[in-house]
């Protein structure tokens, strides 16, 4: 195997200082059990599936074993199915270690598991239709990076991560430019060559202007999906080339309707914000 790339380090290094800060919240001045109790050797936990789900987390976690010297076995894999009663990973190490990580390997589970569980939901329902499901910036603070790895194990295509991905033209935005295709222009001459411009818009007229402005991507916001298909002709008679995201409110109970459109990504914020937390515990053996 070859070294790892500067993004590759510069992600795992992440992933060890977000670890970090999660275990140092949960043990505080330090584990008062272990003021008590003598360690024990070498005993093993089951942490056990007492819901469906889909797991994630299992990235983070290893993170964790490595750093506290735990070995954990994994009996489900990231973005796998998993149902009540499953075994999905083995803990082994001293007793000591392993009750202090105790929440800290289920806190990150849970979340994570939470969300893929949700978003594999989704997933499932606009795959027949071949249209990509994308996240949003709609995360908790501190948390995106974590909450956007734990979509993507239930099957999503990440949206961008920051305002420095790409160029999103929202509705707030296009109230302070004047001339949208002078400003796309001008967009072009500074930002990088291999940057999108997406735009968003909650008209057919207004997609109209983003499609002549020269946008890559134009989000159909809030449209109900009769009102997506009029885009979508238009885009398909005139501008073919251009990629059209649908957004804005998208439940379960609606996606489908969307994804029949023909539109080529959906993203809903829901994902992340709306997951219920799934049943998960650790036994000692």
């Amino acid at each position: 195997m070859g070294e790892d790339s500067p993004r590759e380090n510069d992600g795992i290094m992440m992933i060890e200082q977000f670890v970090k800060e999660t275990l140092a919240e949960d043990v505080g001045r330090g584990d008062l059990y272990a003021l008590v109790e003598p360690s024990v050797e070498d005993i093993k936990a089951d942490i056990i599936a007492k819901s469906d789900g889909i797991v994630a987390g299992e990235k983070y976690i290893n993170v964790l074993a490595k750093l506290e010297n735990f070995e954990i076995i994994w009996g489900k894999k990231d973005g796998e199915s998993f149902v009540k009663g499953d075994v999905i990973a083995i803990v082994k190490g001293d007793s000591h270690t392993i009750l202090r990580c105790e929440r800290t390997i289920l806190n990150m589970l849970l979340h994570a598991s939470s969300i893929a569980t949700l978003t594999k939901k989704y997933v499932d329902i606009i795959s027949p239709y071949g249209v990509k499901l994308l996240d949003t910036r709609k995360t908790r603070p501190r948390l995106r990076v974590f909450e956007k790895y734990a979509t993507r194990c239930g099957g999503v295509v990440n949206h961008r991560m920051g305002l420095d991905d790409s160029l999103m033209i929202k509705d707030t935005h296009l109230k302070t430019i004047k001339d949208l295709s002078s400003y796309i222009e001008k967009a072009r001459q500074n930002i990088p060559f291999t940057t999108k411009i997406e735009i968003e818009a909650e008209t057919l007229n207004i997609a109209k202007q983003a499609f002549i402005a020269g946008a890559d991507i134009v989000m159909c916001d809030n449209m109900t999906p009769q009102e997506i298909y009029e885009v979508i002709k238009y885009r398909d008679e005139n501008y073919p080339h251009i990629l059209l995201e649908a957004s804005g409110n998208i439940s379960l109970q609606t996606i489908e309707e969307y994804a029949k459109t023909g539109i080529d990504a959906i993203s809903s914020g829901s994902l992340i914000h709306q997951a219920n937390w799934i049943d998960l515990s650790m036994k000692i053996q």
